[in-house]
């Protein structure tokens, strides 16, 4: 009896270790207690449960969000068996914001408003603020994904975009209402900054400007100065907008002081980024040079490729501007031979339009030059290469081959209903249905998140929702005399009874069952199957066809992190539709200038 004991101590003081080093932010060294607390097993449910959800909290803050997912999985399911309704609640937020995290917006949103449904049933208030705000942040992911490539000019949004941006608005408003009834001003901070970082995206700048505005009166309050600096960013870009750039400047400069002594070089080139830009449109291009320089100083030490390439760009500008075309040209090569390498199609015509002008214009040919490779080397500029991973293409081969089992086997339960005297269409319909909801994205064919032990796993489970689906949309099939039959041919499928679909605890790692929590895990929660609104959620939220799983989606693109995430000057190209000479002619005072598009503001601390 007393091993049990000593191990029952290892396990807590090993889960105890990893939650101070989280705590302390060493995530790595947390997660490494926490393994180990799995491993060494306990037969406590809620001390297994805290451990799953710690674990999926410290490795979604490594960024391994197949791991983050997988526990909080089993969290969930261990939530769920055990009748732990506060637990499921958070369990399903947490759920939520990581597949949010790897763009899986409609299944996050379902797992949040799971959360919501959850923390108001029970009374939580806290839980509900925290749903509220996952909601929100989930839309407005949602929301800046569906911008991309978008042409519109800022606040013209397409009305898809900008209902997902509403929604978005209408989830932080809720929640902002309810953390002040709560008195929590650290929350109200972040419902503020994400209220004006929506009515940016949405148009409304001068309701941007007043809800950041509040969120920096309460980053100072707290002494956050992260959060200042984003406040400070952010009231920089929407003013930009309004055609205040004296003012942008000033909080362009708060956010390049806050940078530095935060020591955060990224954020240290994006207001030097920012601040040259903002004096080129003041046509002070003296300092714009300043500041650009600074900036591609920067993503040379961080090897920033595409930010060296924004950077010499805006140098060849402000050169031109000032008339001295020989160092304008200088730049402009050094942009040319960039986008070469980085893949960049349009930077490379752009670029080379501009040598090709610049070298009319000081009558000189290629001939005549010295070759730019070598100029650039001594710039310190360092080539990027990048490697594709071999195995993605048998990784895929292998899918499709288990996919083509699968819809043959469906194929068969289609048959069956065929033979029931089914309307050939609704058999389509059907299908169409059953496709939509086994699709997913490219990431979930190549890393296998929460696999059960064999493959019969999980086809049991998505017969599951099939016989479900029939339940409920085929109810003349179910009361019909030939209902065996169709139970027979899933069972073969299955090669299982219906009981055994159920979620097996015994795969949890790190639960030791023993008589005292035996009757826990087959209690109530046991019982209890998903509802059919379950069932109808995710069929819903798995829309798209099978053919989509087997192309990649589409890139946004090569990543400049010391360039904002909405390109300066690809926003002021969209909004004046018109040359950068032009622009130094004749500058406009409305809100036809734009800034970089601030992201929303991640929340502080564990998500729970």
């Amino acid at each position: 009896m007393r091993v049990p004991c000593r191990m029952e101590a290892s396990c807590l003081e090993l889960a105890l270790e990893g939650e101070r080093l989280c705590k302390a932010g060493d995530f790595k060294g947390g997660t490494a207690f926490f393994e180990a607390a799995v491993k060494v097993g306990t037969e406590d449910l809620k001390t297994l449960s805290a451990i799953y959800s710690q674990l999926g909290n410290a490795y979604f803050y490594l960024k391994e969000y197949g791991k983050a997912l997988e526990y909080h999985r089993h969290d969930l399911t261990l939530a769920r068996t055990i009748g732990d309704r506060i637990g499921e609640g958070k369990a399903s937020g947490n759920l939520g914001n990581t597949l949010k995290v790897l763009g899986r917006f409609d299944e996050a949103a379902v797992c949040c408003q799971r959360h919501l449904e959850i923390s108001q049933e029970q009374g939580d208030k806290v839980g509900e603020a925290r749903a509220l705000y996952n909601m929100g942040n989930v839309f407005h992911a949602k929301g800046k994904q569906q911008l991309w490539g978008c042409t519109q000019e800022p606040g013209d949004l397409p009305p898809d975009v900008r209902d997902t941006l509403q929604r978005a608005t209408g989830f932080y408003e809720m929640n902002l209402c309810l953390v002040k009834e709560l008195g929590d001003r650290a929350a109200q901070g972040r419902a503020y900054g994400n209220l004006g970082n929506t009515h940016y995206l949405l148009g409304n700048f001068v309701e941007a400007i007043k809800f950041h505005r509040q969120r920096l009166s309460i980053a100072k309050e707290f002494g956050d100065k992260a959060a200042e600096r984003r406040a400070y960013s952010n009231l920089g870009n929407a003013l930009i907008f309004l055609g205040q750039f004296n003012t942008a400047t000033e909080y362009y400069r708060k956010t390049l002081q806050l940078s530095r002594q935060l020591r955060d070089q990224v954020m240290e080139a994006q207001a030097c980024y920012s601040l040259g830009n903002t004096y080129t449109l003041l046509q002070q291009y003296e300092r714009a040079i300043d500041y650009h320089l600074k900036h591609l100083y920067i993503a040379q030490e961080l090897t920033d490729r595409v930010g060296e390439g924004r950077a010499c760009w805006s140098l060849g500008n402000a050169y031109v501007s000032l008339g001295n075309n020989k160092q304008a040209l200088y730049y402009a090569r050094k942009h040319l031979e960039i986008s070469k390498e980085i893949g960049d199609r349009n930077g490379e015509l752009t670029a080379r339009m501009n040598v090709d002008q610049l070298m009319e214009a000081l009558g000189v040919t290629e001939s005549d030059l010295s070759p730019s490779s070598s100029e650039f080397e001594m710039q310190g500029a360092r080539p990027k290469f990048t490697k594709r991973n071999s195995m993605d293409s048998v990784e895929l081969w292998k899918y499709s081959s288990d996919k083509t089992l699968f819809v043959l086997k469906v194929r068969d339960l289609l048959f069956s209903l065929q033979k029931l005297g089914r309307d050939p269409s609704d058999e389509d319909c059907f299908f169409d249905l059953l496709s939509k909801f086994q699709s997913s994205r490219m990431d979930d064919q190549r890393c296998h998140l929460d696999e059960p032990q064999n493959g019969d796993d999980r086809e049991a489970y998505a017969f599951y929702v099939l016989l479900s689906y029939v339940r409920i949309n085929y109810p003349a099939i179910t009361t019909s005399p030939q209902t065996e039959e169709l139970f027979d041919l899933i069972a073969s499928s299955q090669s299982r009874r219906l009981d055994d679909q159920r979620v097996n605890v015994g795969n949890l790692p790190g639960l030791r069952i023993t008589h005292n929590n035996l009757g826990h895990l087959v209690g109530e929660g046991d019982h209890q199957e998903p509802s059919d609104d379950f069932f109808n959620m995710l069929i819903k939220c798995q829309s798209s066809r099978i053919d989509d799983q087997r192309c990649s989606p589409p890139e946004a693109g090569p990543h400049a992190p010391t360039v904002p995430d909405e390109d300066f000057f690809s926003l002021i190209q969209r909004v004046q539709a018109k040359r950068m000479d032009e622009q130094r002619v004749q500058l406009p005072t409305d809100d036809q200038d734009s800034p970089p598009s601030p992201s929303p503001e991640p929340a502080s601390g564990f998500s729970s």
